[in-house]
């Protein structure tokens, strides 16, 4: 998300880190970049009008102009402007009420309620240690029931099962009444969508959140929907008492004005993104590290996070273990490194994380999940001793992987070079940096990967 926007920012940025003095004359040329940039992004017009308001008043004024460093004191203009553009502090999903918890999910056909629920979940049970009860009362669509269902037993949730012929409040009063009687902590009530805002669906909403009495009802909305989901906020934040949104696709949308625009538009702030299809693919929104990000500087705790929740250290441990008594690094453990990176998206999705300054020109160069994919096929086509004993890895040997993992000759080589490269890096890895990498595991801290 924010691709393009990231680009042309930074650009911007980086135009204005070496400037000695910033005045209304020489401004004036970057502040039209970020307009554009805001434009093209397809941030509504009046959110844009108001952010560069703010954005002007405050670079021309005597924070800037007594600054020795007048263009970095306008890059956290920037900043700040655009936290305060996405709602300010991060705000977080609290659980205060008694249970059973009720969340009601609205928004148009196609956003991604039934998977957002799911992931919601998903989130609330291991996040939160809660037990959820889901439930959908789009009866109009009953594929969305059964698949509903088939969701909730993949993240660990309960489901609810109600007779498709039910009026959806209905549903949704039995759906409360079983959540109170099974000491559920929370219940989510999936809605049904349209391709387009109409009075029966604001209606129907409105029935299911008054038999419920929801805490919190989120307008889910598709990230690549640009202008048509700033419009479909107004109509549903109209009819219901919204108290968040949920942003889907997010990963898809290299835009990214929908995020800048819903949280003006409504007036209630973004929750959480969705960033994958994969159940955890969900993560609470934070104002300030999303626009640290748009601004080209990463997301490093994001990537800590993300380390410490998805490597596995005990696999690191093991492999360190291996190197400190003198053992090689062969196929096997390569292997193993590439399921971890997979299983975190791809190098390049880690490497998004980081500051561009740090991987500029890196990135694009970076192995997507399809060359993992081909590379792990490739080591999954060579016998237990090729994996021990790579140098057995002869002519004939590579035609033959080659044909077993469905790829070129070319790319065995190629993986072949980047394993001598690897081990060679191996070897060097003896004494006493191994005995601080081995330090850094015991004490929790997140292992790197190889």
């Amino acid at each position: 998300m924010f691709d393009n926007l990231t680009a042309r920012l930074s650009r911007t940025v980086d135009s204005l880190r070496g400037r000695g003095r910033i005045t209304e004359d020489n401004i004036a040329e970057t502040l039209r970049e970020v307009r554009m940039a805001l434009l093209e992004a397809d941030v509504a017009l009046p959110v844009v009008k108001q952010f560069m308001e703010g954005v002007r008043a405050r670079a021309l004024g005597s924070e800037v102009q007594q600054s020795l460093t007048p263009g970095q004191v306008f890059v956290a203009i920037l900043h700040k402007e655009l936290v305060a553009l996405m709602g300010g502090a991060a705000a977080g999903f609290e659980l205060r009420a008694q249970p059973p918890f009720v969340v009601l999910l609205a928004g148009l056909q196609g956003a991604g309620k039934t998977t957002t629920a799911a992931k919601l979940a998903r989130w609330l049970i291991e996040a939160k240690k809660k037990r959820v009860l889901l439930a959908s009362t789009d009866v109009r669509r009953p594929a969305a029931i059964l698949q509903l269902e088939r969701l909730a037993a993949q993240v660990g949730a309960e489901f609810f099962g109600a007779d498709a012929a039910s009026a959806p409040a209905r549903i949704a009063a039995d759906a409360l009444a079983q959540a109170k009687r099974g000491l559920f902590d929370v219940l989510i009530v999936d809605t049904a969508g349209r391709l387009h805002v109409d009075q029966d669906l604001m209606e129907e909403a409105r029935e299911i959140d008054r038999v419920t009495g929801s805490h919190e009802r989120l307008f889910v909305v598709d990230a690549m929907a640009g202008q048509d989901a700033v419009h479909a906020a107004k109509a549903f934040g109209g009819a219901l008492d919204l108290t968040g949104v949920i942003l889907t696709k997010a990963d898809g949308d290299a835009r990214g004005g929908a995020a800048l625009s819903v949280r003006q538009i409504t007036g209630k702030p973004i929750v959480f993104v969705g960033v994958g299809e994969k159940p955890d693919a969900l993560e609470p929104f934070d104002p300030e590290r999303m626009a640290t990000r748009i601004l080209g500087m990463g997301d490093v705790v994001a990537l800590v996070e993300q380390v410490q929740k998805q490597a596995d250290v005990d696999e690191a441990q093991r492999l360190a273990k291996k190197f400190a008594q003198g053992k090689g690094f062969d196929f096997n453990d390569l292997k193993g490194q590439l399921e971890q990176l997979l299983k975190m998206g791809g190098l390049a999705a880690l490497m998004d994380k980081l500051p561009q300054q740090v991987t500029r020109g890196a990135a694009a160069k970076a192995p997507g999940d399809k060359d993992l994919k081909r590379q792990i096929a490739i080591i999954n086509s060579m016998t237990r001793r090729e994996r021990r004993l790579p140098g057995l890895i002869d002519g004939s040997r590579r035609r033959r992987i080659a044909g077993g993992a469905g790829v070129q000759v070319q790319d065995v080589n190629r993986l072949l070079k980047q394993f001598q490269d690897m081990q060679r890096m191996m070897k060097g890895m003896k004494g006493g940096r191994l005995k601080r990498m081995l330090g850094s595991l015991k004490g929790g801290r997140p292992p790197g990967f190889l």
